[in-house]
C-alpha cells in the first residue's frame, strides 16, 4: 500500500489584492484565504474570504462591507473576476 501524506492547511492565496471596476473605482487590500481585508478609495472597508473548489482549480471570493453591499465572483490562472450585485464586473490579482 502507498501512503499519501495530506496537508491539513488548504493552500488557498493570500497576498495583496488589487481589483478595479468598471467605473474606475480601485479597490485593494491584504487577506490569507479565509479572512481578506480590502478598502476602496472612498474609505468603506470590505471583509471576505476565499474558498478553493474541490473538483477544479477554482477559488470563489466573496465580500460584503458595512452598507450591505456584496461582490464575488471566481478566479482561475490568469485573474480574478468578481461582480457586484448591480452587475459591475471587477478584475484583479492577487501579488
Amino acid at each position: 500500500m502507498i501512503y499519501k501524506s495530506q496537508s491539513r492547511y488548504s493552500r488557498l492565496p493570500g497576498g495583496y489584492l488589487r481589483f478595479r471596476s468598471s467605473d474606475r473605482t480601485n479597490v485593494h487590500g491584504y487577506g490569507e484565504g479565509d479572512y481578506i481585508r480590502l478598502r476602496d478609495e472612498y474609505g468603506n472597508l470590505w471583509v471576505g474570504s476565499a474558498t478553493r473548489d474541490d473538483d477544479s482549480n477554482l477559488v470563489r471570493y466573496r465580500f460584503h462591507d458595512n452598507n450591505g453591499k456584496s461582490i464575488s465572483g471566481i478566479s482561475d490562472s490568469y485573474g480574478i473576476l468578481l461582480r457586484d450585485e448591480k452587475g459591475n464586473s471587477w478584475r484583479g490579482f492577487v501579488d
